[in-house]
């Protein structure tokens, strides 16, 4: 290569657009390091200028400007999303530690119902009731239980009801049922008679549900009580 090749080929100007061939840029490069004065010849600085004019003029930086990162690889979005980041992992952390502490506790509470056995009564309580005929009333008719257990024997007055045996339905009032006693048989003077132990059942509110039995063994709503056990 040579000044006369550089010219008749146009190896300046297809070097500076890039489309001379790695072998071509090689000897260019080569011939410019061995001989110098080729770049005074050629005012490479003058179209170096003239490029650089012309980024300027379209609005583009010089290659070696720093080009402004994207937002998200910007420094204080980073610092941003790790602190958010922490504070989630620790929320999540806070969370799963009371939920585990809630759990632990609901199977203790569990077990201890389970294990829990009836208090002795020492005493029995005659109650007597009179049911509401209309529908279930949310106000509690007695309160049964305290510091001792004792033995409450409820009479439920049921002298006017048409009928003689009854299904006594108990739902602990917004949580479930209990149980359900069937055929049970009012005495002589019409009261039908439900004892309990005042610690069989848990503290609350508790509905009892009389319906009477007909002679087909239809079951026919007589009364409503709402009753109450406390310890």
């Amino acid at each position: 290569m040579d000044r006369e090749f550089i010219v008749t080929n146009q190896i300046v100007e297809r070097y500076i657009g890039g489309r001379l061939p790695l072998k071509g840029v090689l000897d260019f490069e080569r011939f410019c390091r061995e001989h110098p004065e080729l770049l005074d010849e050629i005012a490479l600085t003058e179209r170096i200028n003239a490029a650089l004019r012309l980024l300027d003029a379209g609005g583009r930086g010089t290659p070696w400007d720093r080009r402004a990162k994207p937002w998200w690889q910007q420094l204080p979005v980073l610092i941003g999303t790790a602190v958010l980041a922490l504070i989630l992992a620790v929320t999540s952390l806070v969370m799963h530690e009371r939920v585990t502490a809630r759990d632990a506790s609901i199977v203790s509470l569990q077990q201890r119902l389970a294990s829990q056995a009836l208090d002795p009564a020492k005493s029995t309580r005659a109650i007597l009731l009179i049911p509401s005929r209309t529908g279930p009333s949310p106000h509690s008719l007695v309160t049964i239980g305290g510091a001792n257990a004792q033995m409450a024997d409820l009479k439920f007055d049921l002298s006017w009801s048409q009928f003689n045996a009854f299904n006594i339905t108990v739902d602990r009032i917004d949580e479930g049922r209990v149980g359900v006693l069937h055929n049970v048989q009012r005495d002589s003077n019409g009261n039908l008679h439900l004892e309990l132990n005042s610690t069989a059942l848990g503290p609350g509110d508790y509905q009892l549900t009389i319906e009477g039995l007909a002679w087909r063994g239809d079951a026919v709503p007589q009364a409503w009580a709402t009753i109450s056990f406390a310890r």
